[in-house]
């Protein structure tokens, strides 16, 4: 049992249940036994003779109001003609229960009589029979059921108590059910998340956890638009420098001496990689700020293989290849095509980068039909050692690398996979990495693809470059 609610929910309930049920039993074992209705029968029919063969109407009267009064029991005396004998008017029920008929034609479970007791005797002279008809006084009893056991009020009362249960438990959890979709919201990216501010009679813990969550959101929300702006900023600014030093870097090529060259080469590598480096960042520092960019139909297959193709050239260098598998289709995603080249870019550099000399990286696209929608499926595909376990989460997370010295040995500074993760999801998919069976990393990347694509179900795999089926 996971749910809050429902553990509240029925804990009350079945508390008030258990309540409701040790009253009744409590009411049922205190109440009077069959044994005491019968002397009570037994006495109030005796003395009711009595007082009509030793006095008259007017003295069995006295007797019977005296009787109501006192005790809250209702008699009536009839004689053998049916004839109630004090004159006060028999009631239909008394009547016909002097009969040994039932209370009320429609005595039932829903709405029952009183209980009411009978007994007869004749007279001392022996020439008359008179019966005797005890009732509880008239008034509301529905809660008591055949048997004088009140099934009726047990049902009532465990459908109040529920009814009572849940608006409790509704109110104890509503807060809390707030708190937790601002926390999916704030974790999936949304800053703006916030659980809104309790209702103006709650002054409880609950309520401050709630004013507390806020103020975090808010705090958080002002420190990462902080730092996304401060390297927005530094990276407009260091683009300034770097200009002017390409061009230095130029007129120092047409003058220096030929010994010079290796030190050029090398100042205008580190520039190049420190351009990338801003260039990254700034794409980075977009994505985070949730910027809108134009959305338009990409074709992804068209564009895995301008990547892969691309690709190839810088895997030569290593002796490296790559294959890529491409169904024939129709392969459209809705959004925008530079943020979607830079993802699968980086997926398919990175693979380069780390896969051992003379194998091959494998990109693959395939599809796959989720709740009805069909989304296309990428996956790239190493030959490398492989990433820790505990490194799996890591690796979509902002300047992350598995060793310095591995990030120096191939120029990566972290950011090529956090770009990948947060295009992805801004265009509605998911990436996640895992190792392959034998050695080697795999990153998938999922992406929803336009209502209406048709795709093939066969594929070829080509060698070095890319050949679609």
């Amino acid at each position: 049992m996971k749910s809050l609610f429902v553990r509240i929910f029925l804990s009350f309930w079945m508390a008030q249940a258990l309540f409701f049920v040790l009253a009744i039993l409590v009411t049922l074992a205190f109440r009077p036994r069959s044994s005491t209705w019968e002397a009570l029968r037994t006495g109030v029919l005796n003395e009711a003779v009595s007082a009509y063969e030793e006095g008259n109407e007017q003295q069995l009267r006295e007797y019977l109001n005296n009787l109501e009064k006192t005790q809250h029991v209702r008699a009536y005396l009839f004689d053998e003609h049916l004839f109630e004998v004090s004159q006060r008017g028999a009631p239909d029920w008394a009547v016909r229960v002097a009969t040994g008929g039932p209370r009320s034609p429609h005595d039932g479970f829903l709405f029952p009589a009183p209980p009411v007791q009978r007994d007869s005797k004749a007279s001392s002279d022996g020439k008359h029979r008179y019966t005797v008809v005890l009732g509880l006084p008239p008034g509301p009893r529905v809660f008591i059921g055949p048997r004088g056991v009140p099934f009726t009020g047990l049902i009532i009362g465990i459908i109040t108590s529920g009814l009572v249960c849940y608006l409790l438990s509704w109110y104890l959890t509503k807060p809390i059910m707030r708190l937790r979709t601002a926390a999916r919201q704030l974790a999936a990216g949304d800053l703006t998340a916030r659980a809104g501010p309790p209702s103006i009679t709650r002054r409880d813990e609950i309520s401050g956890l709630m004013r507390d969550f806020d103020a975090m959101a808010e705090r958080l929300e002002t420190l990462l638009k902080a730092q996304s702006r401060l390297l927005n900023d530094i990276s407009h600014e260091l683009r300034s420098p770097l200009a002017r030093l390409n061009v230095a870097l130029g007129l120092a090529r047409q003058r220096a001496a030929e010994q010079s060259t290796d030190m050029l080469d090398r100042i205008e590598l580190e520039a190049s990689r420190l351009n990338e480096l801003i260039g990254r960042i700034l794409t980075l520092a977009r994505l985070e700020e949730g910027e809108q960019v134009p959305q338009t139909p990409v074709p992804l297959d068209e564009l895995v293989v301008n990547v892969v193709e691309d690709a190839e050239f810088e895997a030569q260098a290593r002796k490296c290849h790559v294959k890529a598998a491409i169904p024939e289709g129709e392969w459209e995603v809705r959004g925008n095509a530079s943020l979607l080249h830079s993802a699968v870019e980086n997926v398919v550099r990175n693979a380069i980068r780390y896969t051992q000399e003379g194998t091959s990286v494998e990109v693959e696209l395939s599809n796959h039909r989720r709740g009805g929608a069909a989304e296309a499926v990428l996956r790239v595909t190493d030959s490398g050692p492989g990433v820790p376990a505990d490194a799996l989460g890591k690796l979509f997370e902002p300047f992350y690398r598995l060793d310095e010295a591995r990030g120096r040995h191939t120029g990566g500074v972290g950011l090529g996979l956090a770009i990948t993760e947060r295009a992805v999801r801004f265009h509605g998919g998911k990436v996640r990495a895992y190792n392959r069976d034998g050695g080697g990393l795999v990153v998938e990347m999922r992406l929803p693809l336009i209502a209406g694509s048709k795709i093939a179900t066969k594929s070829s795999t080509a060698v070095s470059t890319v050949v679609k089926a």
